[in-house]
């Protein structure tokens, strides 16, 4: 009935299709949930870790990699991958811009690291959406995920990746 129906539907697009000379590539989609390691604070690569801990990405040839940080006290940005010292400037730079102990900061309660952390994560976003070409991020040469890590003493934070791609 309703299974036979549908077989058939399929079997009628295809050769349509093949007829029209149409070429249909079909979307799939992954979402893997995984956690990091401890970091200590600061800008972390992860690059490597995601793509490592993610191997559908090997199996689409054009898409898109969304990743997710599910925390209010971290959160993810898109920057320089071979000098280790612009992620040491990103730490003074933010910690200059928001720094630990202001008097006019009302939430308190959890440590002088908890508020300016709530604001940095804010200011470098929760997600990042990436290109995947050939089974691989399509980055820049120079590109790489960071982690950017702004409490003191932080477990394994966790991401949600989700993969769309033919």
């Amino acid at each position: 009935p309703a299974s036979v129906a549908k077989v058939i539907l399929s079997v009628l697009f295809f050769r349509l299709t093949a007829q029209l000379n149409l070429n249909f590539t079909f979307m799939s989609w992954f979402q893997r949930e995984i956690q990091l390691r401890p970091y200590p604070r600061g800008f972390h690569l992860i690059t490597r870790e995601i793509e490592q801990r993610l191997p559908e990405l090997n199996t689409v040839g054009t898409g898109l990699l969304h990743i997710f940080i599910r925390h209010t006290s971290a959160g993810l940005t898109l920057n320089e991958n071979a000098d280790p010292s612009v992620r040491v400037d990103f730490e003074r730079h933010i910690n200059t811009m928001v720094p630990e102990g202001a008097l006019y900061y009302t939430h308190t309660l959890e440590g002088p690291d908890d508020m300016p952390a709530h604001i940095k994560a804010s200011l470098m976003g929760s997600s990042l959406l990436l290109p995947v070409s050939q089974g691989r991020l399509n980055l820049g040469t120079w590109q790489g995920v960071y982690l950017c890590e702004h409490r003191n003493h932080a477990s394994g934070r966790y991401l949600v990746l989700t993969l769309q791609g033919e």
